[in-house]
Order: C-alpha cells, then sequence, then structure tokens
C-alpha cells in the first residue's frame, strides 16, 4: 500500500483534487471510445471537435490539479509529501493516455477505417476491453482496492505482451504497408494506453518510490 496516500482523501483535505482524477479518468474514457468509433467506421468529422475539446479539458485539469497540489503542500508542508507526488504521477500517466487517444483519432483523420477488415471483430473486443479497463482504473482507485488492483496489473501485463506480439507480426508481415502500418500503430498506442493504465493503478500497491515502471518493459521494472 502507498504509505499514508491511501488514507480516505478528505481524512488528508484532497478530496477535490480526488474529484479532480476521476474527471481526468472519465474524459479519458470519453475520448478513447470517440477515438476508437471514428478508426473501426464511425464518424469522423462529427467527432472531431468533441474530441479535441474533451482533450483539451484533460489537459487543463491537470493544470489545475498541479496548482492544487502546490497549494496544498505549502500548507501541509512535508507531512503529505507522499500523497501530493502519487498525485502528480498519476495525472501525467491520464494526461498521456489522453494523449495517445488523440493519435488513435489521427489515424481516422488520414483516412484509416478498419471497417469491414477480417479483423475487425477482434479489434473491436480489445476496444470494449480497454475502455472498459479505463472506467475500472477509476473505481479501483475510488476503493483503494489492492487486491482488485494486483488482478488488474495482472490482466494488464498480457494485453501489453498480446499488443507486442501483435505489432511484431505485423513488422514481419508481406500485406501491403497501407494494411500493416495502422494496425501496428493501432496496437502500439493501445499497448500505451494500457501501460499508463497500469502506472495509475499501481498507486493503489506500490511504494512512492517504485510508481510509474508499469510502462517499461517487466524485466527492467524493479
Amino acid at each position: 500500500m502507498v504509505m499514508s496516500f491511501f488514507r480516505r482523501p478528505e481524512e488528508g483535505g484532497l478530496e477535490q483534487i480526488d474529484a479532480q482524477v476521476q474527471r481526468m479518468v472519465n474524459d479519458a474514457r470519453h475520448t478513447f471510445d470517440l477515438a476508437m468509433s471514428a478508426v473501426t467506421g464511425g464518424a469522423v468529422e462529427t467527432v472531431a471537435e468533441e474530441v479535441r475539446r474533451t482533450d483539451r479539458q484533460i489537459n487543463l485539469t491537470e493544470m489545475e490539479i498541479r496548482r492544487a497540489l502546490l497549494v496544498h503542500a505549502s500548507v501541509h508542508g512535508a507531512t503529505d509529501t507522499p500523497e501530493v507526488l502519487v498525485f502528480m504521477n498519476m495525472v501525467k500517466d491520464l494526461e498521456r493516455i489522453g494523449d495517445y487517444n488523440k493519435n488513435i483519432f489521427d489515424l481516422a483523420e488520414e483516412g484509416v477505417s478498419l471497417a469491414g477488415s477480417p479483423d475487425l471483430e477482434e479489434i473491436l473486443a480489445l476496444r470494449d476491453e480497454v475502455s472498459s479497463r479505463i472506467a475500472l482504473m477509476g473505481e479501483i482507485l475510488a476503493t483503494r482496492d489492492e487486491e482488485r488492483a494486483r488482478a488488474y496489473i495482472s490482466r494488464g501485463d498480457e494485453l501489453r505482451r498480446g499488443f507486442d506480439e501483435k505489432v511484431r507480426a505485423l513488422i514481419h508481415s508481406t500485406e501491403p504497408g497501407v494494411l500493416a502500418v495502422p494496425r501496428a500503430l493501432l496496437f502500439r498506442f493501445l499497448k500505451r494506453i494500457s501501460a499508463h493504465s497500469l502506472n495509475v493503478v499501481s498507486a493503489v500497491v506500490m511504494p512512492v518510490d517504485q510508481l510509474d515502471y508499469f510502462d517499461e518493459s517487466e524485466d527492467t521494472r524493479l
């Protein structure tokens, strides 16, 4: 358990920041769903402004949280330093999830559409799981449930390895680049979203000095 961070937020005067983190989680899932819908055959232009608006909101919320944390630290001093560091790490990873969501949407704006593709059903299943896991990330943070966090991390590692295998297969594929490259990029982005989600959830079970290593390969983690 991450030191005193896992007091209830109201006990540390951090309840407003906790609520803002949940808003970032919700916005991250929203942009992910919009981006994946666009790249799997949905409308692109009709959701473009919503994707950009929500991505800007994620960035704005991150800045608001950082300012609030600085104020909190100035008032409470070293007592709440672990909490401040944990939140700083969280919002950085949540902002990166938003960036990768926008990268997926960029594929759709470049004309990539997987509608009617032979592997569409598999991609939709991955979309649904990753989307659900973003929501689950928020639930785990709200409940501070260590058991669910460890299960989340275990499944996340499986997903990351699966995405790596798909990218490697596409690197050596004889398919035309117009087919292989967009898929390789998509799977790479899905891997990064999954890895940053693991970083966020790792706050429930890892000491503060070991946070942020779940976007690394397992053999390089501490």
